[in-house]
């Protein structure tokens, strides 16, 4: 296993972290296989674990906690705040009031004194940054956290964050955690860039584009759209679709190239994203045994010049042929920002 600095903390980090997203309710229910797991992966010399107080609205904290029982300090333990969890006002978001609330409900479930990384899930419009960078830089201070970073933030609001912490004194975001994968390559344009002009350490998700580079998905094979991530977004997995069109072209390209290296697809997907000189570690998050050991292959995989140069003849940089399950959105593109009322359109 290789390790790298995180985002100049001085904390060592393996390049592929364990992500718990699927122990629980809406993947692996069964906490004792989850466990085994999280224990292979320490096994293998993986030692990154990222989670969120959200994924199974609590129960995957619950299971990493329980699993990381004596081996704690060997542990660099991440998770994540912002979603809503529970009914009613004042339960998620960025504000001080709920990270106050947050932090202390994601140590009890990790049965931990310290988060090593803790990460803002999502912007938030209603929260100023300075009020999110404020709470967390007192956590800091308090020893309830090591580190803290952000999640699917816009490269725009990486830079104001910086700005804000500098000029009013607060400790400053050391990561971010964007998609990244060799269908969704649009992060490569202007957040890595940022993220290494602050020095932050960049820990990507989704290498296999929410399954689609799993190997189970090719162009002239059925898709069964009723499972899975096809059942949650069809419209992604249909090939019959002209907008998809591109998408599949890609994906039996990519599998001709892993075919020609002599690995599987799944292999090729999650060494890609390490090879870029921006990304820190690569967050991989198995459902079972048998997808962890088929992951990890991937890990030893590093790609040479000119396999990076063919892929990039195949999902040109900077291009987004998917768009990851899950991503943030800013609300400037929701259609109530990008189009006047109806009736001022109407009286042109």
């Amino acid at each position: 296993m290789r390790y790298r600095t995180l985002g100049g903390t001085g904390i060592e980090v393996s390049v592929h972290c364990l992500g718990a997203m699927m122990f629980g309710a809406v993947g692996n229910s069964d906490h004792g296989d989850s466990a085994r797991i999280i224990h292979a992966a320490l096994d293998t010399g993986i030692n990154f674990v990222d989670t969120a107080d959200m994924y199974s609205t609590g129960e995957s904290e619950e299971i990493v906690g329980k699993a990381l029982a004596g081996r704690r300090e060997d542990v660099v333990l991440a998770t994540k705040f912002h979603f809503p969890m529970g009914e009613g006002p004042n339960r998620g978001g960025n504000s001080r009031r709920w990270i106050t609330r947050a932090i202390e409900d994601s140590l009890r479930r990790l049965r931990t004194d310290w988060i090593d990384l803790y990460q803002v899930h999502r912007p938030d419009r209603a929260t100023d940054i300075e009020e999110t960078l404020a709470a967390l830089t007192d956590l800091v201070r308090q020893g309830k956290i090591r580190a803290f970073g952000c999640s699917s933030f816009p490269a725009q609001d990486i830079a104001e964050a910086h700005h804000v912490a500098e000029r009013r004194g607060l400790y400053r975001f050391r990561t971010e955690q964007p998609p990244y994968s060799l269908l969704a390559r649009g992060v490569e344009t202007n957040l890595l860039p940022t993220a290494q002009r602050y020095g932050m350490g960049v820990l990507t998700w989704s290498p296999l584009a929410s399954g689609f580079l799993s190997g189970k998905i090719r162009k002239n094979q059925p898709v069964d759209l009723g499972t899975g991530r096809a059942a949650l977004t069809p419209f992604r997995f249909d090939p019959s679709l002209p907008e998809n069109a591109a998408k599949f072209d890609a994906l039996e390209q990519l599998a001709e190239l892993a075919q020609d290296l002599g690995v599987t697809l799944p292999e090729l997907a999650v060494a890609f994203p390490a090879a870029h000189p921006a990304v820190t570690s690569v967050i991989i998050g198995p459902r079972t045994m048998e997808q962890f050991e088929g992951l990890t292959k991937g890990a030893a995989l590093v790609l040479d010049d000119a396999t990076l140069d063919r892929i990039d003849e195949i999902v040109p940089p900077g291009t987004d042929l998917y768009r990851a399950d899950g991503a943030w959105q800013p609300p400037s593109l929701e259609p109530g920002r990008r189009r006047r009322p109806v009736a001022e359109r109407a009286a042109d």
